[in-house]
């Protein structure tokens, strides 16, 4: 880990100041490191964020390590709504503001994405650091900048700030649920949809885009693919593996400063879904799962309805007479064999599917509890909640919109 935190620090260039990360480790003494490197800063007054769930997992360990080393702390353990999820909310900021000393040196957090979100986003404003220590390999984020908040049951993504180091216990990560495993695998899935939506939005739209940080992303994802049943067996090799490609995609937002490289169409139907279950007062879905099925869900949406456009000069020819954003269909039209290839090389829906079944991960929307007409809503919908020309945006706000007006005529 030291060596791949390096490697793309080197890669990052210019950006490498973005990632103010100087230490990555995953071992089975993780924890004891930890307590060494808290020394090595003079770090005396610690806080440590959990839930009631990864505190069993990890929080009661380390607490144990830092009593018997001398040090001064306390544990903040977020409280769950009325359905038991603890979530990345304004309600949780606020515990977390409130219950941090204003003298403390550092956050610890034990946890996976939603308390990570949580303590990022207040050790930014707190302007504190915070250290990561995984429960799960069940996200990206552990390594990136973004902090995804739901405000007022509307979910935003804020730029904040990456941890200072992340330590990851092997046997904690190993003995994760085999649901959150399969979520993180299916985070990393979603790179199928998300590197080419993002690419897209680059050619079509002039959006910022970076190679180096597709291609980290890139190398993470096929990493996975090629060991999903190292992966699948959830041992110390496979584990590896996939946290490892989980760090590295992070470390691509993180070098980036935005999310672009590992969140597209997919992530945003996600959100969609979340901001729906909250409305109907209904229990949360692990963040993974939700992109799991989004990403084949998408994968079916763009083979079946946008590459036909795309693939059709003759139809983007005619879109151009009558829609307003001439400049994203000349561009289109000038790349349109690239476009065309990025989004002919997606896999099918069917092998994503195979691929997160292997892991025991949900593949369709009726196994989250989705309905059909929530589906076709945030198919409609969902492209709104960030300012990205995905295909998803494409096929929305130009294509059918277009071929509506077309058909006035």
């Amino acid at each position: 880990m030291v060596d791949m935190l390096s490697q793309i620090k080197t890669l990052s260039g210019e950006k490498a100041s973005n990632i103010l990360i100087e230490k990555i480790l995953v071992s089975y003494d993780a924890f004891d490191q930890l307590i060494k490197y808290l020394k090595e800063k003079q770090w005396s007054r610690i806080v440590m964020v959990a839930d009631a769930n990864t505190y069993i997992a990890a929080g009661r360990k380390l607490e144990q390590k830092i009593k018997d080393n001398g040090v001064s702390y306390s544990v903040t353990l977020l409280k769950p709504d009325n359905n038991g999820d603890v979530l990345a909310d304004e309600y949780s900021i606020v515990q977390v503001l409130t219950e941090t000393p204003q003298d403390a040196d550092v956050v610890l957090v034990a946890g996976s994405g939603t308390i990570h979100d949580v303590v990022r986003f207040t050790c930014y404003k707190m302007n504190k650091p915070f250290i990561s220590i995984p429960t799960a390999p069940s996200v990206d984020g552990f390594t990136s900048m973004g902090a995804p908040i739901v405000i007022r049951g509307f979910k935003i993504t804020y730029q904040t700030k990456s941890p200072i180091a992340v330590f990851a216990d092997l046997d904690v990560l190993q003995h994760a649920p085999r649901k959150m495993i399969a979520a993180g695998f299916g985070d990393m899935m979603a790179k199928f949809t998300s590197l080419t939506d993002w690419h897209f939005g680059h050619l079509a739209a002039g959006e910022p885009y970076s190679e180096t940080a597709a291609r980290i992303t890139k190398e993470a994802l096929d990493t996975c693919v090629a060991n999903i049943d190292t992966i699948s067996k959830a041992d110390e090799a496979g584990i590896r593996v996939l946290f490892e490609a989980l760090v590295k995609s992070g470390l691509a937002m993180l070098m980036f400063e935005q999310s672009h490289p590992a969140s597209g169409g997919e992530h945003h139907l996600s959100h969609y879904w979340e901001m729906e279950f909250l409305k109907r007062h209904k229990p949360q879905v692990l963040h993974g799962a939700k992109v799991s099925v989004s990403t084949a869900l998408l994968s079916d949406i763009y083979k079946t309805e946008l590459l036909p456009v795309l693939s059709d000069r003759a139809r983007l020819e005619k879109l151009y007479t009558t829609r307003d954003e001439k400049e994203n269909l000349k561009r289109i039209l000038q790349h349109r064999d690239k476009i065309v290839a990025l989004y002919s090389n997606i896999p099918d829906a069917k092998v994503i599917r195979d691929m997160i079944s292997k892991l025991g991960g949900p593949v369709y929307p009726r196994d989250l509890d989705i309905d059909r007409g929530l589906v076709a809503e945030s198919l409609q919908n969902a492209h709104h909640l960030r300012n990205r020309f995905t295909g998803l945006k494409f096929l929305n706000e130009i294509v059918r919109m277009g071929e509506h007006k077309l058909a006035e005529i």
